[in-house]
């Protein structure tokens, strides 16, 4: 796959993790749990969206020497 693909396709589907998860995470501290209630998720989500970006970063933009 060339690296203009693999960058696009890289980005939207990093894009729409990101914007998903942090839609459900404002739904669930804006809705019955409260803030307190949906800040363990919270944490979670900042880790699972941090491992996510890294991978993106490390499969897709960086340049490997081959």
């Amino acid at each position: 796959m060339s690296y203009t693909v693999k960058l696009i396709a890289g980005f939207i589907g990093t894009a729409l993790l990101v914007i998903f998860v942090v839609g459900l995470s404002h739904s669930i501290s804006t809705g019955f749990a409260g803030f307190w209630g949906g800040f363990p998720f919270m944490m979670i989500i900042i880790v699972v969206l941090a491992m996510a970006i890294y991978d993106f970063w490390d499969e897709c933009v960086r340049r490997r020497k081959q």
